[in-house]
């Protein structure tokens, strides 16, 4: 018996936080959200094709996804596809497709260099100068 090819590397930002829990024997698992786009030419234009992806981590990859992830940061996924399939309440049969991810790179993070907030400039430079004796001559 041998396995057919099943494999996916995709790039995308994370959707939200990563969400973490253990199974019941423990096993941590962690799940996030990523958003992928497409970009192409379309008339005189480009247009852009959004497509949003759920991915599931185990073990050590699992907890190092949660803390490494959050809202917004860019993230390359390798991995496999799984499909899961029940039969819903109204008797129809549903399916879910989710990628399930062997290898995980987070993008760097840039610190962007934060502004002072001009009102707080403001009321210190008022305050010093209020508070500043006048010059004697």
């Amino acid at each position: 018996m041998n396995n057919n090819l099943n494999s996916i590397l995709i790039e995308g930002n994370l959707v939200r936080d990563p969400l973490f829990k253990s199974t019941a024997k423990g096993t941590p698992l962690c799940t996030f959200s990523l958003a992928s786009n497409r970009f192409y030419k379309q008339d005189s234009g480009m247009e852009k094709e959004v497509s949003f992806f759920d991915v599931e981590t185990w073990s050590k990859l699992a907890e190092n996804c949660y803390h490494q992830g959050r809202k917004g940061r860019g993230v390359r996924v390798v991995g496999r596809l799984k499909q899961d399939r029940w039969n819903g309440v109204d008797g129809k049969i549903h399916s879910k497709v989710t990628i399930v991810a062997e290898h995980v790179e987070f993008r760097p993070e840039f610190k962007k260099e934060e502004a002072p907030d001009k009102v707080a400039v403001e009321e210190t430079m008022s305050a010093t100068l209020a508070t500043e004796e006048e010059p004697v001559f």
